[in-house]
């Protein structure tokens, strides 16, 4: 097998990942940089210019694995694009999100390439989408030659899903992005205990050591118990939110604990595309039963958009519970302006329930000092950190020792490290060279061909 990394900085940005497997050209994922913009944040497709792809496969519809496809698609119409049937529904969604997002920071930023594709060209190459069910493997041939692909069910968020790839009696696993907890809208990953040839897995967390007298239910308890203090004392409560997976799984928590009493009730205000999306949940929890989610939660919080009168650097008006996107309050976001409100007063609360990169305004905000001045550049704002900032383990990632512990149970000979920082992989690559001296072990540098 040969492996080309074509996210053009390595790490976590603009996922994208080429496979050529005997006479099988596979290419998986196509994702943006959310942090770069126009054509430097997609990954560099000038590395597989000229070349046939038999198919590409969609892990899931994150942007960072979604974004770029309909760009790279342009040159490859007749090549299906695999994924699981919960992503045929979100994956349209997402990508008409992100165009419109696309012409308002074209307009914003001078991004004279933005948008880098258009709704009707979605609206097009729906019908290269071809859904896979979970654990039904399919066949695919060309010529006398045949690869067999089965999708797995990979936990992280809805439609997310590992692949398996056996050709000539060798197997080859993508993890894909992985949780092996259940959430409360979303079963654990559901992966086959089997040997693997080669297993290319995701590294998100190799930076963070897993704590085992955290767990996935104490840090929910947690989360309620500082939502109810703040509330109790006049307070309001931000969460910033991922759209996708994450502000459902969140509002469905403050439903259940309304419900049971383990929190008061409290006017919710909630903002951004994780609405709308709560409308796909619905459908598809209705046609397939694979995710735990309805939009009766809607309408049990009885959810209020953001007050009119909610003005940057001011408390907001009236207390309750902000979910909001985007998740690491990224600039020109509700959760980012929303942030510049709740920030500077000492009885509201900030809560995080997911990653948070470095260089984002909330891992920024999370890493500075409590009690002094934090700048929203965008909104040309300084205020002062009086506000209780909390983050809690709540992530869509697989701890690094799930992780390990399942790569060696597989006993590949080889495993390929992808989606990660350099850190996060270094400590992959130690852990299985102390553990396997003699398994081989992969950290592709983007653009150069590796053999497997």
């Amino acid at each position: 097998m040969k492996v080309l990394d074509l996210n053009r900085d390595g790490g976590i940005g603009a996922n994208c990942l080429s496979l050529e497997i005997g006479p099988f050209h596979i290419v998986v994922d196509a994702g943006l940089h959310p942090k770069k913009a126009g054509h430097e944040a997609m990954p560099d497709f000038s590395k597989i210019d000229g070349k046939a792809i038999d198919f590409f496969i969609l892990t899931h519809c994150h942007l960072d694995h979604l974004g770029a496809l309909p760009v790279i698609l342009r040159e490859h119409p007749e090549s299906p694009v695999l994924m699981s049937i919960p992503s045929t529904t979100l994956a349209p969604r997402m990508l008409h999100n992100s165009c419109n997002v696309m012409k308002r920071q074209g307009k914003e930023q001078d991004i004279a390439e933005y948008p880098l594709f258009t709704h009707g060209e979605i609206d097009f190459l729906q019908a290269q989408f071809k859904g896979m069910p979970y654990g039904h493997t399919q066949h695919f041939t060309k010529g006398d030659e045949e690869i067999l692909i089965t999708f797995y069910s990979a936990g992280h968020v809805v439609g997310a899903g590992a692949v398996l790839l056996e050709y000539k009696h060798r197997k080859i696993f993508l993890t894909g992005d992985v949780l092996f907890h259940r959430q409360r809208i979303l079963n654990a990953a559901d992966f086959p205990e089997d040997r693997f040839d080669t297993v290319i897995l995701e590294t998100t967390r190799g930076e963070t050591p897993g704590d085992p007298n955290l767990t996935r239910e104490g840090e929910v308890k947690r989360l309620l118990e500082t939502v109810n203090h703040t509330l109790i004392h006049g307070g309001s409560v931000l969460i910033p939110v991922f759209a996708l997976g994450r502000m459902q799984e969140v509002l469905t928590l403050i439903r259940d604990a309304q419900v049971s009493g383990d929190l008061i009730k409290s006017p919710v205000f909630c903002s951004g595309l994780g609405m709308d999306l709560a409308n796909y949940f619905d459908a598809i929890h209705r046609k397939t039963g694979l995710v735990d989610f309805q939009r009766k939660v809607l309408k049990d919080l009885n959810l209020r958009p953001l007050p009119r009168k909610l003005k940057p650097g001011q408390n907001p008006g009236e207390s309750g519970v902000y979910v909001v996107s985007s998740g690491m309050l990224v600039e020109n976001t509700p959760s980012y302006t929303v942030a510049s409100c709740v920030l500077g007063n000492s009885h509201n609360t900030i809560c995080y329930v997911g990653y948070c990169d470095p260089d984002t305004p909330g891992g920024k905000m999370l890493a500075q000092d409590s009690h002094s001045d934090f700048i929203f550049e965008t909104l040309d704002l300084v205020v002062p950190m009086k506000a209780r900032i909390e983050r809690f383990e709540l992530s869509g990632h697989a701890d690094r020792e799930e992780i390990f512990d399942f790569t060696l149970k597989a006993q590949p000979r080889a495993v390929v490290l992808t989606h990660g920082d350099p850190a996060a992989r270094d400590w992959f690559a130690n852990a299985f060279r102390e553990a396997r001296p003699e398994l081989k072990v992969f950290d592709p540098t983007p653009g150069q061909i590796y053999t497997v």
